[in-house]
């Protein structure tokens, strides 16, 4: 029995045995193909189908591309250090500007007044549009006196009481009028009507009126009611005797003075002519007041078409306001 049982224990320790040698030799396999795949098979693996791909588009080879070191990204601060290395750009030249042409010499105010609005508006459009200051007088007492008045405002143009007056020979002025022998009290009631009628107004001028401006009277009532509402007086001289300058020193109040009747004839031609004077005036005495009316038919378009040219000349376009404040003249 012993001997049976020690012989089975040395069969059992051969079989150990040959199942470790077994397993060492598959060990040695697998050690021996690793070292082969590294050191000379790797010649001959199959490339990868992505790396075919990346070669048919075209990649860099990789021994190329390990030729070449890549660079971390810059980061801000490096950005900023490099800016400050790196030479400054050298500024495009700038053409030199071309002197602005000297503007022409100051040849004098010119100064239009309209009268006769209030009669119809058609007339008074196209003076609306004139490009420069305009003085507008506008009649009161007819049914498109206000509306007239507000048209001009509106414009940025500036409006007079075109104040009706007695003539010499009796005609009529029309509504609203001042005549010889009416009281002071008036007088003025008519006047204050009359402004409150189309007003705002920077002043009044007359219409007609040969008559009321020889009477020394009659003018001191007009002017005082001009001081006492700070308006201006424009004497349209309808009368060569006229007193309304000197009545005006005794009252302490500065007027204005017509120079030239621009449509005494309403031929485009002869308008030239008096507008030729009127320049002549402006250089002479820095300023001229000219006259037309609203129913004249060349008149406005006389007076547009010359604006640019005139402006260009050096005279400058004024209200008559703007002139008795020295407005617009050197």
């Amino acid at each position: 029995m012993k001997q049976k049982k020690r012989g089975k224990k040395l069969r059992d320790k051969d079989r150990l045995t040959g199942l470790s040698i077994g397993g060492m030799g598959v060990l040695l396999f697998w050690a021996a193909f690793f070292v082969y795949e590294k050191i000379g098979g790797g010649d001959q693996r199959q490339p990868d189908p992505a790396e075919k791909l990346h070669e048919a588009a075209g990649a860099v080879p990789e021994e190329a591309s390990a030729a070449v070191p890549l660079k971390a990204a810059p980061e801000a601060g490096d950005n900023a250090r490099e800016a400050l290395r790196r030479p400054a750009a050298t500024p495009a030249a700038v053409p030199p500007e071309r002197p602005l042409p000297p503007l022409p010499e100051h040849k004098g105010g010119l100064v239009y007044v309209i009268d006769d609005a209030g009669n119809n508006l058609y007339e008074l459009e196209p003076f609306l549009r004139f490009p420069g200051a305009l003085t507008i007088a506008v009649l009161p007492g007819l049914p498109h006196s206000a509306r007239a008045a507000r048209l001009v405002r509106e414009a940025g143009k500036e409006v007079f009481l075109h104040q009706p007056m007695e003539a010499v020979g009796g005609a009529d002025p029309g509504p609203g009028a001042v005549y010889i022998g009416m009281s002071r009290e008036d007088v003025r009631a008519v006047l204050e009507e009359n402004v409150r009628e189309i007003g705002p107004v920077a002043g009044i001028n007359n219409h007609q009126g040969s008559l009321v401006t020889q009477d020394g009277e009659i003018m001191r009532v007009v002017l005082e009611f001009c001081r006492d509402n700070k308006l201006y007086f424009l004497d349209s001289r309808t009368s060569a005797d006229t007193v309304a300058p000197k009545v005006a020193r005794d009252v302490g109040v500065k007027i204005a003075e017509r120079n030239i009747f621009l449509d005494n004839e309403q031929d485009r031609s002869v308008m030239e002519g008096y507008l030729e004077q009127g320049l002549g005036i402006a250089r002479g005495k820095k300023t001229a007041v000219m006259i037309g009316h609203t129913w004249s038919p060349e008149l406005a378009g006389l007076l547009t078409d010359s604006f640019a040219g005139l402006s260009a000349q050096g005279y400058t376009f004024l209200t008559v306001s703007e002139m008795m404040k020295g407005r617009g003249l050197p």
